[in-house]
């Protein structure tokens, strides 16, 4: 066992960041990590991660609720057709990060990603998924960028897609199952992707 796992008050072994806060345990116990499959779904992810660029992961897990109110539950169809109008809505409810940047973002991406296929915003992120590798040993074991994420990012760009680096880009493949950073000893098991 490393200084890089936690022991929660369930006995279960957990990355260092996975018990700190009720919300991270959970957040870590049955989601982080999952394969998730899907384009409203994967824009979700895509989204709160744009919006978590600067910020705690905190802070955005729990506006998510708020989040998802405010954006029609992420869907792509629904954003892609936002206005000024609810440009202006967005902006003034406290209940989600009012960066006027990244909802801008968010309302193009969701243009970007309505232009697609059905199925092909999925097909599109997770061809960048790496091949399966062991679970790193410690948190130094886990990058923030990977050659993959980087490809991601560009693959996104060259589509039209903004705020979507590389480091976001890892982010997302973290959250999303693509890659398994749980470290070694975690007690979440593999997922298959």
């Amino acid at each position: 066992m490393t200084d890089d796992l936690v022991i929660g008050d369930d006995g279960r072994a957990r990355c260092f960041w996975g018990g700190s806060t009720p919300d991270y345990v959970g957040y870590h116990d049955t989601e982080w990590g999952t394969p998730v499959r899907g384009d409203d779904a994967l824009f979700e992810r895509l989204t709160l991660e744009a919006f978590q660029s600067g910020l705690s992961w905190i802070t955005i897990l729990r506006k998510r609720p708020a989040f998802r109110r405010a954006f029609d539950d992420f869907s792509i169809a629904k954003v892609a057709a936002y206005t000024e109008a609810d440009a202006a809505r967005l902006m003034a409810d406290a209940g989600i990060v009012r960066n006027r940047m990244k909802i801008d973002a968010t309302m193009h991406n969701a243009t970007v990603a309505a232009a697609l296929a059905p199925g092909e915003l999925t097909e599109l992120l997770w061809s960048y998924a790496p091949a399966p590798r062991p679970r790193p040993a410690g948190r130094s074991g886990v990058p923030a960028v990977t050659p993959a994420s980087t490809a991601l990012s560009k693959g996104l760009k060259k589509r039209g897609f903004r705020f979507v680096g590389p480091t976001t880009a890892y982010a997302l493949m973290q959250a999303t199952g693509m890659v398994d950073d749980h470290l070694l000893g975690c007690w979440v098991p593999p997922v298959k992707a």
